[in-house]
């Protein structure tokens, strides 16, 4: 604060109350009947006439002088001629000495307003009541009201009858008090220190040239608010940081954007406002002091603003920033040879996020030990995953691992380069920039083909948990529509989600949405290719990681397969796989005797799922058996599988085991 700031507004006010102790004196010796105990209930005669008599001349007209402190920073500021400056004083004395209601009480002539009016005031700074610019002084657009720091209330009355008042905010500031407006709680809040450090020397060169409105377009990753924040800051300008989605709902909606406007003016600060999805308050938030920068996922609207603003994208960190995010967070709470860099580099996180996600990691791990370890790290990380995809696709924490795949090395080996394609994607596509032009995404798009239960929904879940991610496969139900266009809409609400989630994407049965465009017969087949053409479109400027899982390969559109990063056929599993299979789906913690592996591996041609499926129904019969699993709970499960499946059970396939498959 400012040690200058309250002598020089007492001594402010303490000017004014001796021209107010002048008016009271001129005030009575014109009174007809000063000592009327009455006196401001009533109009007598005698005071009608001595109103018809003269009219009413100002008082004396205060002397313009230099405003320090707070004052002074505010006038600075604001824009504030000398007569604003006086009028905010006269509104604002009696929050500051409470005799000041007594005065304005008798020379309003009505002890029941006891602030300035519109009229005493403009008297009391020398000036008419008619004079044109002491009332201009007083109008919406003027300095003083427009930035919130005078309201002038009872819009009903006429104008000079008005009443002013200084918000408690502003008051509040003028003594000392730096606290932020509580009505702006949960709404805004004052940013001490941007997040990150970049390099934000266009927009810094804008802001400092007088550009007053800016708009950042915000990529995955790129932190638009922090971008905003640290370009304000090295500008001069503090930083008050404005939820829109929390503004624009709240009831009071027009209210509090005026209070953003007064505290940005009150600090100088610049306002930082978004994610914003429609029309932002841009006029009411207005104001020449105050810059502002907007931030959203959508190009800039034209129509938004009369003046066109700075427009810049915010793309992701470098690497190398992230990393020091990263390092900047944990210091010494990094478990030795964890570099928390390469672990989330597949990760597209904001610097908010970023730190949040450092924050989350070092809670969980005080209680695993005090170190903080790769696990800790990407827990934390997709814990900054947004909900809203969960309404549109079940997420799935993955609990398995490569161990867990029993599949061709081929088929493995193609596995792994989707997920290194998911982890290096930063260095190839930013860095080495592979994927130039086009409007392409940084996608990673996979194909899983073969029969139900070959492991493909298994194989997406490992290498989601291979990148430390989760699964969310989406729900057919929830997609396609009978109404043209319908289920366009509801993708697009998927992919947009899934831009701002950390995780797989999973569309199993992808035919049905993903299929062959064909030859147009009729109004069905149109929009049908219509819809496949916008599928077309969207895989192309998708930022995620999706794969698409279908039984028929056949049945999906060629321009489908250009656009995927790996096709994986998974092929139904020979006899060796079989059997490891089977002795991986027993596993080692289910009690078994004499189980013939070998013979269970050559007598059945069941896919990894349907053996899956035998041994927990195989447990599940020992269990109520009360004893360890053997070949009767196996064979017997075996001939339910078959039952579901339509097969016969024959001899030909359970052999001396067909008695056990009858039970």
């Amino acid at each position: 604060m400012n040690a200058g700031s309250l002598p020089h507004l007492f001594a402010r006010l303490a000017a004014l109350e001796r021209r107010i102790r002048d008016a009271v004196a001129a005030r009575r010796q014109a009174d007809p009947n000063p000592d009327d105990p009455f006196r401001g209930l009533y109009l007598s005669d005698e005071a009608i006439e001595a109103l018809l008599a003269s009219r009413r001349e100002p008082f004396v007209p205060f002397q313009a002088t230099g405003t320090a402190g707070r004052l002074g920073e505010l006038a600075e500021v604001a824009k504030l001629s000398s007569l604003d400056v006086e009028l905010l004083l006269v509104a604002l004395a009696p929050d500051v000495d409470s005799r000041f209601e007594q005065f304005y009480g008798y020379l309003n002539d009505d002890v029941t307003r006891r602030r300035a009016t519109a009229g005493l005031a403009l008297r009391l700074c020398g000036l008419p009541e008619a004079a044109a610019a002491g009332r201009s002084r007083l109008d919406p657009a003027s300095p003083l009201v427009a930035a919130g720091l005078l309201v002038v209330e009872d819009r009903e009355r006429p104008f000079l009858s008005r009443s002013l008042r200084v918000p408690d905010r502003v008051v509040n500031h003028l003594l000392g008090d730096d606290r932020p407006d509580a009505a702006l709680t949960g709404v805004a809040r004052v940013v001490d220190e941007p997040a990150v450090s970049v390099d934000v020397g266009r927009l810094v060169h804008g802001l400092t040239a007088g550009i007053r409105l800016v708009y950042l377009r915000e990529r995955p990753g790129g932190g638009a608010a922090e971008l905003g924040a640290a370009a304000l800051r090295q500008a001069g300008f503090e930083v008050l940081e404005v939820d829109a989605a929390r503004l624009r709902g709240e009831p009071d909606h027009a209210e509090l954007v005026r209070a953003v406007v007064r505290e940005a003016v009150l600090r100088g600060a610049g306002v930082v406002l978004g994610p914003v999805e429609e029309e932002p308050p841009l006029r009411a938030m207005g104001h020449p002091s105050v810059p502002l920068v907007v931030f959203g996922s959508e190009l800039w609207n034209p129509q938004w603003s009369v003046d066109p603003p700075l427009v810049q994208d915010a793309v992701a960190l470098p690497a190398a920033s992230r990393a020091q995010l990263w390092r900047d967070r944990l210091g010494e709470r990094l478990a030795v040879g964890v570099d928390p860099a390469s672990a989330t580099a597949h990760f597209v996180l904001g610097p908010q996020q970023i730190a949040r996600a450092a924050q989350a990691a070092s809670v969980s791990a005080v209680v695993d030990g005090g170190v903080v370890t790769v696990e800790h790290l990407r827990a934390g990380a997709r814990g900054q995953n947004a909900a809203g995809l969960q309404r549109l696709a079940r997420r799935i924490e993955p609990a398995v691992s490569w161990d867990d795949l029993v599949l061709p090395g081929t088929v493995v080996g193609l596995l792994r380069e989707l997920a290194a394609r998911a982890k290096h994607r930063g260095r190839v596509i930013d860095e080495w920039r592979m994927r130039p032009g086009g409007g392409r995404g940084r996608g990673v798009t996979g194909l899983f083909a073969g029969d139900s239960g070959t492991g493909k929904t298994m194989s997406a879940e490992v290498i989601a948990a291979s990148l430390g991610l989760d699964l969310y496969t989406v729900n057919l139900a929830t997609v396609v529509d009978k109404y043209v266009g319908e289920t366009e809409k509801n993708l697009e609400r998927i992919f947009t989600e899934a831009a701002g989630v950390n995780g797989v994407l999973l569309f199993d049965e992808a035919d049905a949405i993903f299929g062959k465009r064909s030859e147009v017969r009729d109004a069905h087949d149109r929009y049908a290719n219509i819809e496949s053409a916008y599928l077309l479109q969207r895989m192309e400027t998708f930022d995620g990681i999706a794969v698409l899982a279908t039984n028929l390969r056949a049945n999906l559109d060629e321009a489908f397969t250009r656009r995927l990063d790996v096709v994986v056929d998974f092929p139904v599993p020979d006899e060796d796989l079989r059997r490891a299979l089977w002795d991986k789906c027993l596993g080692t913690t289910v009690p078994r005797t004499d189980v013939d592996l070998d013979f269970l591996a050559g007598a059945f041609d069941l896919a990894g799922g349907h053996i899956r499926s035998a041994a927990v129904t195989a447990a599940y019969l020992a269990a109520e058996a009360g004893r360890a699993v053997g070949m009767a709970e196996v064979v017997g499960a075996v001939a339910r599988e078959y039952r579901k499946l339509g097969r016969l059970v024959g001899a030909r396939e359970f052999g001396p085991y067909l008695e056990l498959a009858a039970s």
